[in-house]
C-alpha cells in the first residue's frame, strides 16, 4: 500500500483514504464480524489483534493498494466529521501475478447496508481502474448478484466459474477505447495529499 499511503481521492459520491490503524477498532472490525459480509467477501472472522496485524502488513506491502471508502456527502456536509463516522466500506487492488505486472485483482465492499445500491461502489472501483494497469480481474461469490451486475456495467466480462470456490471471475482488458471511457468516467476525481503526507509507522 506504499503506492497510495499519502493519497486521498475525492469523487462526487465517495472519498477514498488510505487504510490506517485508526480505522481498525472502529467500524472496520465491527463490519467483519458480520456473517453476511464474511460470506460475501469470502473472509474469516479475525480478532482485533489480527486486524491490526493485517492492516500493518497491507500498509507495508508494495503489491497492494487499499482505500477506505467514505461517504462524500456526509464527509463534506459536516466540517470536522471524523473519517470513522463517514466510513462505508473499502476497495482493494493487488497484484496477483508477479510475472504479469499489468494485471491486478480488484475488490470492493460497501459494508453499510444503507449505502448500497447508490453508486458508491461503482465510483470507488472506477477510481481504482485509473491506476494505470491494463488488465483487471474481480472474483465474486456466485450468489452476490448485485456485485456481479456492477462489474458487468463497468465492462467486465465473465471468464470463469469455480464450483469449488462458488465464485465467478470477471475480467476487463483496457483497450484504447476503454481507456478513453475510463478517463471520461473519472475526470471529476481529484487526487489530494492525505493529511500531512506521512503515514504512521506500524
Amino acid at each position: 500500500m506504499r503506492l497510495n499511503q499519502n493519497t486521498l481521492l475525492l469523487g462526487k459520491k465517495v472519498v477514498l483514504v488510505p487504510y490506517t490503524s485508526e480505522h481498525v477498532p472502529s467500524r472496520y472490525h465491527e463490519w467483519m464480524k458480520s456473517e453476511e459480509l464474511q460470506r460475501l467477501t469470502a473472509s474469516e472472522p479475525l480478532t482485533l489483534e489480527q486486524e491490526y496485524a493485517m492492516q500493518c502488513s497491507w500498509q507495508e506491502d508494495a503489491d497492494k493498494c487499499t482505500f477506505i471508502v467514505l461517504d462524500a456527502e456526509k464527509w463534506q456536509a459536516q466540517p470536522g466529521a471524523t473519517e470513522e463516522s463517514c466510513m462505508v466500506g473499502d476497495v482493494n487492488l493487488f497484484l496477483t501475478d508477479l510475472e504479469d505486472l499489468t494485471l491486478g485483482e480488484i475488490e470492493v465492499m460497501i459494508a453499510e447496508p444503507s449505502c448500497r445500491g447508490k453508486g458508491l461502489g461503482t465510483e470507488a472501483v472506477l477510481a481504482m481502474l485509473s491506476y494505470g494497469l491494463t488488465k483487471f480481474e474481480a472474483k465474486i461469490g456466485q450468489g452476490n448478484e448485485p456485485s456481479i451486475r456492477m462489474f458487468q456495467k463497468l465492462h467486465f466480462e465473465q471468464v470463469a466459474t469455480s464450483s469449488v470456490f462458488q465464485e465467478v471471475t470477471l475480467r476487463l482488458t483496457v483497450s484504447e477505447s476503454e481507456h478513453q471511457w475510463l478517463l471520461e468516467q473519472t475526470s471529476h476525481v481529484e487526487e489530494k495529499p492525505y493529511r500531512d503526507g506521512s503515514a504512521e509507522p506500524c
